[in-house]
C-alpha cells in the first residue's frame, strides 16, 4: 500500500513538471516549429516533443530545460525533414504531380520571398545559428546546447553567419553600405566599428 501511494506520488511529480514545461515553452516550441517545417506540421513536431521529455524527463535538466526541448525539436525536425524527403522522391518516382503553390502577389510576400531566397544561400549551420538566435530569442549558453557546441564555438559561428548573411543581402542591395536588416534578424557588415567580439544576445 505504501509502495502504490509513493508510486502515485512520483508519477503525480512527474505529471506536474511535464505540465510545467509544456505550458512555459509550448508557445515558442510551435513557433520555432513553424518557421522550419510550416504550421501544419508544427503541432506534431511539438507534441513529438514533449512525449519525447516525457519518456525521458528524468533525463530533462532544471536549469536548461529550454535549451534541451529546443534541441529534441531539432532532431525531430531533422527526422520529419528526411522523411518529407523520402516520401517527396517516392512521388517523382511514382509519377505524382507536385501540389499548386499558391502565390500572393502582396509585397509583403514578395518581401518573404526575397529574404527567403538570400537565407537560402547561406548554409544550413548558418541559418540555423541566425534562426537560434534572431527569431526564436535564444542565449548564447542555449544556442550552443542546442548545436552541440561550446558557447565560444558558437558566437564565432553567429558572428560569421551574420556577415555572409549580410554580404548577400549587400550583394543584392549595394546601397546599403553598412546595415542591412531582415525582419527578426539584424546583420552587420563588415565596418571598422564592428566588434569581433560582439553577441548581442547573452
Amino acid at each position: 500500500m505504501v509502495v502504490k501511494r509513493d508510486r502515485d506520488a512520483e508519477e503525480s511529480k512527474r505529471h506536474t513538471r511535464l505540465e510545467e514545461l509544456f505550458t512555459r515553452h509550448y508557445g515558442e516550441l510551435s513557433r520555432f516549429a513553424s518557421r522550419r517545417v510550416g504550421p501544419d506540421a508544427a503541432p506534431d513536431i511539438v507534441s513529438n516533443t514533449f512525449l519525447i521529455a516525457w519518456r525521458r524527463l528524468d533525463e530533462v535538466p532544471t536549469e536548461t530545460s529550454r535549451a534541451w526541448l529546443f534541441r529534441t525539436a531539432r532532431h525531430v525536425i531533422a527526422n520529419e525533414v528526411r522523411g518529407r524527403r523520402r516520401r517527396e522522391l517516392l512521388g517523382a518516382r511514382l509519377g505524382l504531380d507536385a501540389e499548386p503553390i499558391e502565390r500572393d502577389p502582396s509585397a509583403a510576400v514578395t518581401e518573404r520571398l526575397r529574404i527567403r531566397a538570400v537565407l537560402d544561400r547561406l548554409s544550413p549551420q548558418d541559418q540555423e545559428v541566425l534562426r537560434l538566435v534572431e527569431w526564436d530569442r535564444l542565449t548564447i549558453a542555449e544556442g550552443a546546447q542546442v548545436m552541440g557546441c561550446t558557447r565560444a564555438a558558437f558566437k564565432v559561428r553567429l558572428l560569421r553567419a551574420r556577415r555572409r548573411c549580410a554580404a548577400a543581402l549587400l550583394a543584392e542591395q549595394p546601397s546599403q553600405a553598412t546595415v542591412a536588416t531582415v525582419p527578426g534578424v539584424a546583420v552587420r557588415a563588415l565596418t571598422p566599428t564592428h566588434s569581433e567580439g560582439h553577441v548581442t544576445h547573452q
